[in-house]
């Protein structure tokens, strides 16, 4: 399993890391996939591919909520083998005790303490859930140890002859897509309604080759929400009015406006054909945005760069004019 020498003493106390994908002034879909650990000005998070900080709490409650609303709705797997599933669980667990000693120690009987949670963990020598010392019934291992943390997971496989595959999603902070109608899809399909796409869907064989053959990569994915809600799964919950849950409704008389970024760690196992994405949610405060002469006016760069098809996709067609009239504003 491989190790490296990061950094052991980033704690849940730390400062939410901060991103700005759109640095170019530019709305572009493409791979963008740079190395692990290249430097965005945030010190060691950069280097680990969990980011726990002081907002765990709220983080952990999101998806403790999502599962007892209905676990099949946020958790699915397909074509998962028993080898990859272990394999996925014991490179989870190494990142963590190497990440944060302090909040994840493993004992030679594969139990996994997570200090963060208070909860105990016990693995057989395949890397299957055993047991759970936790008032919530984990399935799987990657059940319980995506509650440990703040990232969102899915697993892409492939087979001998080239067919990929999602294998497992763990999404319980969905923006405005399903677990169940991505599970055991192939890349270009997963990807078919994201506007833009079609140049790399063109090569999704060879972009899951790098995935799954290259050193760990990072990329990262951004859009506009009128509320930092982390789940916007396209299912409403019960009881819950659409106009309320589904954080695209701007108002420029009572403006609320958040850079939703994600943050796509890819870390891939080729000896068992497979990749695991880490995805962790951030937001930023526009207002914080707007005060920034270059931060606004790459944004607004950015939205104006869109393309119709783009704004359809991100929810944008109605708002983006208003919301660069926002901008714009003293």
């Amino acid at each position: 399993m491989p190790t490296d020498d990061g950094p052991r003493t980033v704690g849940s106390t730390a400062t939410p890391a901060c991103y700005f994908p759109l640095a170019n002034g530019r709305y572009e879909v493409k791979p963008g996939l740079v190395p692990l650990g290249s430097d965005f000005g945030n010190g060691a998070v950069d280097r680990c591919v969990f980011q726990i900080d002081r907002q765990f709490a709220d983080y952990r409650q999101v998806k403790l909520q999502a599962r007892a609303e209905r676990l099949s709705k946020y958790y699915q797997t397909y074509r998962h083998s028993p080898e990859v599933a272990g394999a996925i669980a014991h490179l989870i667990v190494d990142r963590l005790t190497h990440e944060y000693p302090t909040h994840f120690t493993l004992q030679p009987s594969l139990t996994l303490a997570c200090h963060l949670t208070g909860e105990v963990l016990l693995f057989d020598s395949n890397w299957q859930l055993q047991a759970a010392q936790s008032h919530t019934s984990y399935v799987s291992a990657l059940d319980a140890l995506a509650c440990q943390v703040q990232e969102d997971f899915a697993i892409v496989c492939r087979a001998v002859d080239g067919a990929n595959w999602l294998s497992a999603i763990h999404l319980c902070y969905p923006n405005h897509w399903s677990a169940e109608e991505k599970i055991g899809r192939d890349f270009a399909t997963v990807h078919a309604p994201v506007a833009g796409m079609d140049a790399m869907n063109r090569r999704s064989t060879a972009i899951v080759h790098t995935m799954i053959a290259r050193k760990p990569m990072v990329r990262f994915a951004w859009g506009l929400s009128t509320d930092t809600r982390l789940n916007h799964h396209p299912e409403l919950p019960v009881g819950v009015a659409a106009a309320e849950w589904q954080g695209r409704q701007f108002n420029a008389l009572q403006p609320q406006l958040y850079l939703r970024i994600e943050r796509q760690v890819i870390w891939g196992l080729p000896e068992q054909d497979a990749a695991l994405f880490a995805i962790r949610t951030y937001f930023r405060d526009c207002h914080t945005v707007k005060q920034d002469a270059v931060l606004r006016s790459q944004l607004v760069s950015a939205l104006r760069s869109m393309s119709p098809e783009s704004l359809v996709y991100k929810g944008l067609v109605e708002s983006r004019d208003s919301i660069l009239v926002w901008l714009d504003e003293p």
